[in-house]
């Protein structure tokens, strides 16, 4: 290894080491599972907001925003900042399933409302979700330290997923929580220097189309529409967002979900700029090309950037697991025993596809339109509809899905030649249908009764 490569291994090892030592021991079930055993614990406004931005700021979000900037220049960034308004919705349906209907959680408010199968449903299309989320973001990491399939790669995967897992092991929800927070601060400090180091590609220099993009449907508006219509149901298919929603007052619940709203697509906007940047100096460099190019201080904040939006990813979807199995699933015996070992099965089975080719995973992945159903569920949770609105819904959302993946919707039926045209086409057509089909069975049954 030359001196970079050693100053890299370095720094990233320092700061997992860090996560590490300042990660708090869990000390009874409320702490691993809840991130508190009391009402005067509870995570404040504060670490409750940077737990929820870091924890949807990944490793593939960073990698991702850049390539947009890279490719529909600002528009791009706006795009996928999209995806950040899930934040609000989730934050004012949690809020009213609280409030309003008395539950606390979402297992407790399907199995009320549809029965214990549509729960079991659920559960199956949130695990694939969190095993997923594990080789998507190490992959990401990995490819910081060598090439695919190479010896630096598969060794910073092992090394960065066994310390993210070591951390969390300690004290669960409570040490994803507080490391949370650590790992906001240093994001946002090295955001701001990354973003400072960037200006300067754009001065001098005329800000036209290269820089905001072209506002239509062919050239990224098709991507941002996407994100807004998903925003709707994509959340609720996330166990760290919504985990997050029953862990502390439903005012400084939805208050902290407002902030985070904010917070994500002004974060994910900005880092975007590094794309625009690529861009705009009409280069083919990829984020990791372009961050050497930076110079090997910035290349080190690029890397760290990545650690920490990695870190708090990976371990909120351990936590997230862990209690899914345990007090959602399971039920009987809740200990910190049994959560840790929820854990270390996920590390293990969720590292698997790393070994496998990339583009054949592609077609596993739980996409945001397979899950476009669950809209309804949760939008329309005062109506009192029978358990087949949920299949219907859940079940259409799942051929839109498959419809997708399989390229099923022939080219003529789309609305612009954009990159993302078939997704805006499937989902915006799944969208009402997954509504039609909820609403179909309350509609007989009014009518039946009348």
């Amino acid at each position: 290894m030359n001196s970079t490569e050693y100053l890299q291994w370095g720094v990233v090892l320092a700061a997992l080491i860090l996560f590490y030592f300042i990660s708090p021991r869990a000390k009874s079930v409320g702490d691993f599972f809840r991130g508190s055993d009391s009402e005067k614990s509870e995570p404040n406004v504060l670490l409750l907001t940077s737990g929820l931005v870091i924890s949807w700021i990944f490793a593939k979000s960073i990698a991702n925003a850049s390539s947009l900037g890279s490719e529909f220049g600002l528009l791009g960034g706006i795009g996928y900042a999209g995806y950040y308004v899930s934040f609000l919705v989730a934050g004012f349906v949690i809020y009213n399933l609280r409030v309003k209907g008395k539950w606390t959680s979402i297992h407790q408010f399907l199995t009320s409302k549809f029965g214990k199968n549509a729960t079991r449903i659920f559960s199956i299309l949130i695990s694939i979700r969190l095993f997923n989320e594990v080789w998507s973001n190490t992959m990401v990491l990995g490819s910081f330290f060598g090439e695919a399939n190479s010896t630096p790669y598969y060794t910073a995967i092992f090394i960065f997923t066994a310390l993210t897992l070591a951390y969390v092991l300690k004290g669960g929800l409570k040490s994803s929580i507080y490391t949370d927070f650590i790992q906001m601060m240093l994001f946002v400090l090295f955001l701001g220097i990354i973003v400072i180091a960037v200006m300067p590609s754009f001065s001098n220099k005329e800000l036209d189309a290269t820089f905001w993009g072209t506002w239509d449907l062919d050239h990224g508006v098709d991507f941002l529409l996407l994100s807004l219509l998903q925003s709707f149901s994509y959340p609720f298919h996330d166990p760290v967002l919504t985990d997050r929603g029953f862990i502390s007052d439903p005012k400084k619940m939805r208050k902290s979900f407002i902030l985070a709203t904010i917070i994500g697509i002004v974060c994910i906007t900005l880092f975007s700029l590094v794309g625009v940047a690529i861009r705009m100096s009409n280069s083919m460099n990829s984020l990791i090309s372009f961050s050497k190019g930076l110079g090997i201080v910035l290349f080190l904040f690029v890397n760290l950037i990545m650690v920490t939006s990695a870190t708090s990813t990976l371990d909120s979807t351990f936590s997230s697991f862990s209690k899914l199995w345990v007090v959602d699933i399971r039920k009987k015996k809740v200990t910190i025993a049994s959560g840790r070992w929820a854990m270390i099965a996920l590390a293990c089975l969720g590292s698997i596809p790393v070994f496998f080719n990339a583009e054949v995973l592609q077609a596993t992945t739980i996409s945001g339109t397979m899950v476009i159903g669950l809209a309804p569920v949760f939008l329309l949770w005062k109506l009192k509809t029978p358990a087949l609105s949920f299949y219907l819904a859940v079940g259409i959302g799942l051929f839109c899905g498959i419809a997708q993946t399989a390229h099923w919707v022939p080219e003529s039926w789309l609305w612009s030649h954009g990159k993302y045209a078939d997704l805006l086409f499937i989902n915006t057509v799944g969208f009402i249908a997954t509504f039609a089909g909820f609403l179909t069975p309350y509609f007989i049954l009014k009518w039946q009764k009348n």
